[in-house]
């Protein structure tokens, strides 16, 4: 799709029907230099004087591409609370939905780059231009932190016939089509991972799509479908509770919300691409280094803050952090395994 369709696409407010996302899921503190107060009776130099640029000075804005009360807003919210503290500035997250993320990322990245405006940019930054569905790339950003990811954890029902990840696999290699494999919809990461899975393992699933994770694993739940591929804290709860169980992480370590999970890895052998949700904090891509480094400093902090650390701890949601330079090898590997595996399942819009 051109710029101009897409332009067109957004003023028109239809809705991208094709990719169902799994993102469906103030006050001050110290000042923004993070610097002691000066001695009694010496006066302290301003920020410029100590090679600090004078930011910020005004609220920022956070944009999420995302509806009020999904798992991005929610995980943003929290985030911004923590943040500001350490800024010394209020931060006001700002809601804008459509085109499965694109529009707020496109206003994220089309912001003035002066520090005031940041986005919350996820893993469908890195999936829709090779899914066709909209020209914006993680190029047109400057990456400021990494937050979270997410792996995928391959569920079944409590009383399902396979016990483990080798016998599931052993069954869908046996029987290719025939494993039920249930998604959050057509393009979505829960599909892309499902995919990652079939590649390296050699096996293919029947994949259905639903509208959301949420969908596909109630659908588990009533034996409609053999599988789910979705994240842990999808299913905490459904575990914990006795009616599915998780054969395998697919990541390279065990998660924390489903402790005693083997990776894929571990169980079988097989290293598929570790393909799951991430978050993470993201500028213009103009905007200046050293103001981009104060954002960093603020929101890394802010992601080692005990309240935010419960907070994803209670929700099941994996805490990884990455500082910018970390965050922008994400930005570049997610973009180039995706661009290797979707083309190979003929689903992107021509």
């Amino acid at each position: 799709m051109n710029n101009a369709a897409w332009k067109k696409l957004i003023g028109s407010g239809a809705v991208l029907g094709m990719l169902a996302l799994t993102a469906c899921g103030a006050g001050g503190g110290s000042t923004a230099t993070g610097g002691a107060d000066a001695p009694q009776g010496q006066k302290q130099e301003p920020a410029a004087a100590q090679g600090k640029p004078d930011f910020p000075k005004r609220p920022v804005t956070f944009i999420v591409p995302y509806a009020a009360g999904g798992g991005t807003d929610a995980t943003a919210r929290a985030l911004a609370k923590a943040a500001e503290q350490k800024l010394g500035q209020s931060i006001a997250v700002v809601n804008k939905t459509g085109g499965g993320g694109a529009v707020g990322f496109s206003e994220g990245a089309n912001a003035k780059p002066d520090g005031y405006t940041v986005t919350m940019v996820t893993v469908e930054l890195a999936t829709l231009h090779h899914l066709g569905l909209a020209p914006i790339t993680y190029k047109e950003f400057k990456p400021i932190a990494q937050i979270n990811f997410d792996p995928s954890a391959i569920s079944v029902k409590a009383d399902s016939r396979w016990s483990t990840a080798q016998e599931f696999l052993d069954y869908a290699k046996a029987n290719p089509g025939q494993v039920k494999m249930g998604n959050s919809g057509p393009g979505s990461i829960w599909h892309l991972s499902a995919a990652a899975i079939e590649k390296a393992a050699g096996v293919k699933f029947n994949h259905v799509p639903f509208d959301g994770a949420g969908p596909a694993v109630t659908a588990l739940m009533g034996g409609h479908i053999d599988a789910v591929p979705v994240s842990p804290a999808e299913v905490k709860t459904h575990v914990e509770g006795g009616k599915l169980k998780t054969l395998a992480i697919v990541d390279a370590k065990q998660s924390e919300a489903l402790p005693g999970v083997k990776t894929l890895e571990e169980e079988t052998g097989l290293k598929p691409s570790y393909l799951g949700p991430w978050r993470g904090v993201a500028a213009p891509k103009n905007t200046p280094d050293d103001v981009a480094k104060v954002l960093e400093e603020a929101f890394m902090q802010a992601a080692e803050d005990p309240e935010f650390k419960d907070y994803m701890k209670k929700n099941g949601l994996g805490l990884v952090v990455k500082d910018s330079q970390g965050f922008g090898k994400l930005l570049e590997d997610s973009d180039m395994s995706f661009g290797e595996l979707i083309p190979t399942l003929g689903i992107a819009k021509k």
